[in-house]
C-alpha cells in the first residue's frame, strides 16, 4: 500500500515501479501492488468506491474489469497489435483513447484510424492531445541540458525520445547534450542494443547499480541542467548535484465527446 513518496522510498521501489505508482500518488490516490491480486483487491475494496487498474505499459487487468479503457499512441500507428498483451487489451476494450493526436502527422492519424477500424470496428473512440508542461522554462535559456526520458518508452517502446526532448527542442533556447559521450559501459550497452535512441538518456533503474550508472553518467556530462521527461521526481530518486527540471505530459480532449463523458455515463449506469 503506497500513499506517499516516503512509502515508495521505504519499499525501495525501482524507477520503473515509481514511474507507474508516483503519478497516482501525486494526484491524491492510493496505490496497491504486490503478488496476490485476490488479497490486493480485497484491501483496495475496503478503502475505495472505485478501483482503477493501471496496466502500466501494455498489461491487461488480472481482475475482470467493469469498464476497460485503452490508450493508443498516435505516434506509433503500426504497433496496435504487434505487442502482447497490448493487442489483447485493445481487442477487449470498451473505449479507445487515441492520444498525442496533435503531435502526429496526418498520415499517422489516418493509419491509426485505419488500424482501429480493422481491429475493433465500431468501438467507441476518443481523440486526445498530450500537451507538455515544462517547469520553469526560463531557466533553459543558454543552458547545456541533458535529457532523461522514460526508460521503457525509449528502449523496447521504440521511440527515439519523449516529453523531455520535445519540450526542450520546441523552446530552442538550450543546447542538448548527447549522453553517449559520458555514458558508463552499462548504459553504452543500452545505446548499442537500441540504436534508434536519440540524444537522450533512458531512465534505466532496475537496481541500485543502474541508479549509480545514471548518476555517474549525468555528473560526467558537464551540463547545467537535467530535464526529466519521466513521470517521477528524478531528483529524489538519484544522487546528483545537477538541478533537475521536470517535463510533464498533461491531457486534453480533442473534440467532443470527451473522455469524462464516457466515464460519467459508465458510473451513472453502475449507480443505477
Amino acid at each position: 500500500r503506497f500513499s506517499s513518496v516516503e512509502d515508495l522510498d521505504a519499499a525501495d521501489c525501482t524507477l520503473e515501479d515509481r514511474e507507474e505508482y508516483e503519478p497516482h500518488i501525486a494526484a491524491g490516490g492510493v496505490v496497491f501492488a504486490g503478488a496476490d491480486y485476490a488479497e490486493i483487491l480485497q484491501a483496495a475494496e475496503a478503502e475505495a468506491d472505485v478501483v482503477l487498474w493501471d496496466g502500466g505499459n501494455n498489461d491487461f487487468s488480472f481482475i475482470r474489469p467493469d469498464y476497460s479503457i485503452v490508450v493508443v499512441d498516435a505516434l506509433r500507428p503500426d504497433q496496435l497489435d504487434t505487442h502482447y498483451p497490448g493487442a489483447a487489451v485493445l481487442l477487449t476494450s470498451d473505449l479507445v483513447v487515441v492520444n498525442k493526436i496533435h503531435a502526429a502527422t496526418a498520415e499517422q492519424r489516418a493509419r491509426v484510424d485505419q488500424g482501429l477500424d480493422r481491429l475493433v470496428p465500431g468501438r467507441e473512440r476518443v481523440y486526445a492531445a498530450s500537451p507538455i508542461v515544462l517547469d520553469d522554462p526560463g531557466s533553459l535559456d543558454g543552458a547545456r541540458v541533458l535529457i532523461v526520458e522514460d526508460g521503457p518508452t525509449i528502449t523496447h517502446g521504440g521511440m527515439p525520445f519523449g516529453a523531455g526532448y520535445q519540450a526542450v527542442s520546441a523552446l530552442g533556447t538550450a543546447t542538448i547534450i548527447d549522453p553517449r559521450a559520458s555514458a558508463v559501459p552499462e548504459l553504452q550497452a543500452v545505446f548499442e542494443r537500441y540504436p534508434h535512441i536519440g540524444p537522450v538518456l533512458p531512465a534505466m533503474g532496475y537496481s541500485h547499480e543502474s541508479l549509480r550508472a545514471l548518476s555517474t553518467t549525468i555528473e560526467a556530462a558537464g551540463v547545467d541542467l537535467v530535464v526529466a521527461g519521466t513521470p517521477i521526481d528524478l531528483a529524489r530518486a538519484l544522487e546528483i548535484s545537477v538541478p533537475v527540471l521536470r517535463a510533464h505530459y498533461s491531457y486534453q480532449d480533442d473534440g467532443a465527446p470527451g473522455l469524462m463523458r464516457y466515464i460519467d455515463e459508465f458510473l451513472a449506469r453502475r449507480h443505477d
